[in-house]
């Protein structure tokens, strides 16, 4: 084995036992696990793309020791840091400062082994792999209401095409036969990550055009929300006609998020279709005027 390989295999199995207490506390928990799902997916991810493109990647044989190394003493600092001062921040946020600090210490090695120049080929799957760091708290709780907020006016506006009557008063509509709240569990927020993370794949794998892949990113919040309301207004009809069951703890109401995962993915792909159509289209002009 080369040395560099043997360093990278080193630093690596290091940042694997600093980072596994503190994901495996945060798993665990029925507090926040459920945000979480997807983590234990993006090395294996991660992974198949270095391993697609190694190539590509390891083709050079340069490194960059003093930057490798302001890098690792970066993530060690950190991860001190959180050590020391863990107590003063909830499970969520301590895990995400050591998940950040590990892998700030991984790029570090990652660069003092291979280089700047092959980390610049290795973005993707190195960026990507930032996916296992747990959102912050602050930032959750604006993502929850932003979904949680986008959600309702969707289904104000399918209730108004219904030709439902209601009363809305903030996040609760009043209609016959049922009072529904959109609460924060209502904001599809695991769906939303789930449905981010195939966006930014699906982007990388089919559009080249940057701008394109930002169109393909922006488009997941009107999805999600669309997605949301159609959802809260179907378990809001059911409830109301057939069995007040699909409001208070049914399948469909607890676990039947995957159903109207469906659609949103349908749309997805919709979008998609479109940029990537438009792509083709430009690689074909570009093709004829060069002949």
């Amino acid at each position: 084995m080369k040395p560099r390989n043997l360093i990278f295999l080193i630093l690596t199995s290091v940042a694997v036992w600093m980072v596994y207490g503190p994901l495996r506390d945060l798993l665990g928990s029925n507090t926040h696990s459920e945000y979480y799902s997807h983590i234990m997916l993006i090395p294996l991810v991660s992974a198949y793309f270095f391993y697609k493109d190694r190539k590509g990647i390891f083709f050079a044989n340069g490194h960059s020791y003093a930057l490798g190394l302001v890098f690792l003493l970066a993530g060690i600092f950190l991860y001190e840091l959180g050590r020391s001062f863990g107590n003063n921040l909830n499970k969520n946020d301590y895990t995400s400062l050591m998940v950040f600090a590990t892998l700030i210490f991984w790029v570090g090695g990652f660069i003092f082994s291979y280089g700047w120049d092959t980390l610049r080929k290795a973005l993707f799957p190195v960026v990507f792999l930032f996916f296992i760091i747990p959102i912050p708290s602050l930032l959750m709780d604006q993502f929850i209401y932003s979904l949680q907020k986008g959600s309702t006016e969707v289904v104000e506006v399918i209730f108004k095409l219904l030709g439902l009557s209601f009363f809305r008063e903030e996040f609760v509509f009043q209609l016959a036969g049922a009072n529904i709240e959109v609460a924060k569990q209502c904001s599809g927020i695991r769906s939303t990550l789930a449905l981010f993370i195939t966006g930014i794949l699906a982007g990388h794998l089919f559009l080249r055009t940057g701008w394109k892949k930002g169109v393909l990113i922006l488009s997941l919040f009107p999805i999600t929300i669309i997605k949301n309301g159609i959802r809260i207004v179907t378990l809001t009809l059911l409830g109301i006609h057939v069995d007040m069951n699909f409001l208070t703890g049914g399948f469909l109401h607890k676990s039947g998020g995957f159903i109207f995962y469906i659609p949103a993915l349908v749309l997805l792909g919709g979008v998609l279709w479109f940029l990537r159509k438009s792509e083709i289209k430009k690689g074909l002009r570009t093709e004829i005027k060069t002949q």
